[in-house]
């Protein structure tokens, strides 16, 4: 059973009054909100235990290890890894998808073929660019439609025995397009290539198995999932990950120094230099628990109600158009005519919603519709009717205010 009262009890942050008005969060997109089991997690580590790991004889070291290991195996199982060393833990999506870029420039020749689909977030645009100025490869760029749907025909067209790497987000963060990414993984070994799928913005719906999709490589943020902040994976293949040279050097990623050599230490931690973030790294572990405890299909169910709801609703306005119409996660871009997006997202932040504003690091989506930017209400699980209700008055005086 899904209680929305108990859920929102979990989320402290919920309670809470911006500008005198209850807050409306609605810019899960941009980072979700933290419940207090995570919160406690993250308490209890600096209160109790709360030293460096791998290193120390002593018991806080111990322990400390132990607790971030159990978390990586968490992780590993959620994500269905076959190993738990296939999952690397980084800052983040961006540095997650930096490492193997910053790996495939001393593999990649010039000449050889790379491609992105037109719906990706900068994070998943700027490093390939770097890597294709490093090498001489060829960026090509699988173009969307009307409905942010990307064209999977020219994707097609797109493919030869040049390819040698495909990225693609599982789900648009500025239109909630959910793209047929196991199509795109399927075509593209039949050509030899590697494929990264960014799923920042999947995994607060959708739960992946990376070995059902037979994916190379597979990124995500805590942050996104209930989680901290400055943490995230990396999942490769073995063999990839081993193929790929380190993205950093220092301590931790070595097995043995000397002037004359260095040698490196093993998967994980080849790719893990430095003290990494312990107490977030142990915290995804607990958002991970905490999204599981309520069941993604739950989580899915409850998200495609509120979506449909909040698109009927807000689709009612006058002079209001939503972006992206293909099948989709829990998000809502819109622009009113004649209205900067902007000005909709002051007005709402005054009356107590929290939307995003802008291109949403997706510059390319924006310049295919024309338009400056959007208004992003993305929707969470914890999110109500109650509260789309409150938006979508909101939205009408904004409305009426600035026309």
């Amino acid at each position: 059973m899904f209680d929305i009262d108990t859920i929102r009890e979990d989320f402290p942050i919920l309670k809470r009054k911006v500008h005198g008005k209850p807050l409306i969060y609605f810019d899960n997109g941009a980072t979700s909100q933290t419940p207090t089991q995570v919160i406690d997690t993250i308490v209890d580590y600096y209160t109790n235990y709360n030293a460096n790991i791998h290193r120390g004889v002593h018991t806080l070291s111990q322990e400390a290890t132990d607790k971030y290991e159990e978390a990586r195996i968490k992780i590993q199982k959620h994500f269905n890894a076959k190993h738990s060393y296939e999952i690397i833990l980084t800052a983040g999506t961006t540095e997650s998808v930096n490492i193997v870029a910053s790996g495939f420039s001393s593999i990649l020749k010039e000449g050889d073929e790379v491609i992105v689909s037109a719906l990706e977030h900068h994070s998943n645009i700027v490093p390939w660019q770097m890597m294709c100025e490093k090498t001489g490869a060829v960026l090509k760029v699988i173009p969307m439609d009307d409905q942010g749907a990307l064209q999977m025909d020219v994707f097609d067209q797109l493919l030869s025995n040049k390819t040698k790497l495909v990225f693609c987000n599982h789900v648009s963060n500025a239109l909630g397009t959910i793209n047929p990414i196991e199509t795109i993984i399927h075509k593209a070994h039949k050509f030899g290539a590697y494929v990264l799928i960014d799923g920042a913005q999947a995994c607060p719906h959708i739960k992946p198995d990376v070995q059902e999709l037979d994916v190379d490589f597979y990124v995500a943020s805590a942050h996104k999932m209930c989680g901290p902040t400055g943490v995230g994976i990396l999942y490769g293949k073995q063999e990839l990950l081993e193929l790929l040279p380190p993205y950093q050097g220092g301590g931790e990623m070595i097995e043995t120094v000397t002037f004359e050599k260095t040698t490196y230490a093993g998967l994980p931690h080849k790719f893990e230099a430095g003290t990494p973030n312990i107490c977030g790294g142990i915290a995804f572990g607990a958002a991970v628990d905490y999204m599981n405890a309520i069941g993604f299909n739950v989580i899915q169910q409850r998200e495609n109600e509120l979506l449909a709801y909040a698109t009927e609703a807000l689709a009612q306005i006058e002079g209001l158009k939503i972006y992206g119409t293909a099948h989709k996660t829990s998000v809502i871009s819109f622009n009113i005519e004649g209205i900067h997006p902007y000005d909709i997202g002051s007005i709402l932040d005054k009356l107590g919603i929290a939307v995003r504003t802008g291109h949403h690091c997706a510059q390319p989506i924006m310049d295919y519709f024309k338009i400056p930017g959007t208004v992003r209400a993305s929707l969470s699980f914890y999110n109500t009717t109650e509260e789309i209700d409150t938006l979508v008055a909101a939205v009408k005086k904004a409305k009426m205010m600035l026309s």
